[in-house]
């Protein structure tokens, strides 16, 4: 299976930030839009960074009082791991379970079109096992 295909079944709509918005206005985004990480992108759409509850947490104990003012710029992790539309879903998750990273954005041509979950992933698997399951259940049941 294709991130593609993933992206397909969960939905692709992605809520992202510009370097230029304050820690402030991403927790805000955050707890709208009840996730756990934003993509960072630059006017033009292509994944610059990435900002996660992790992040904030840092910044809190790095920075105390008046980390709501700070940059995302300076705070997101630059560069983070991505994978691309074509890639096959084993081997990203393959990267999630090795590098311990729970969201993968993904992008197309350059540009930022999703983000998968570890939990994205284990639900098609599952789907896909139990659908299997399913199908062999049938063949011997039928077969007896």
């Amino acid at each position: 299976m294709l991130v593609r295909d993933l992206l397909h079944t969960k939905g692709n709509r992605v809520v992202s930030i510009d370097s230029a918005a304050t820690v402030h206005e991403a927790v805000a985004k955050l707890v709208q839009n009840n996730i756990g990480s934003l993509p960072v992108v630059d006017h033009e759409g292509r994944l610059i960074g990435i900002f996660a509850e992790r992040d904030v947490l840092r910044i809190i104990h790095n920075r105390g009082d008046g980390f709501g003012r700070v940059s995302i710029s300076q705070v997101m992790t630059p560069d983070p791991i991505n994978c691309d539309i074509l890639d096959n879903v084993n081997e990203v998750m393959g990267q999630m379970s090795e590098r311990r990273i729970a969201k993968v954005p993904v992008l197309e041509e350059g540009k930022l079109v999703g983000i998968i979950s570890v939990g994205d992933v284990i639900k098609v698997m599952y789907d896909k096992v139990a659908t299997e399951n399913q199908h062999l259940l049938s063949y011997i049941q039928g077969a007896v």
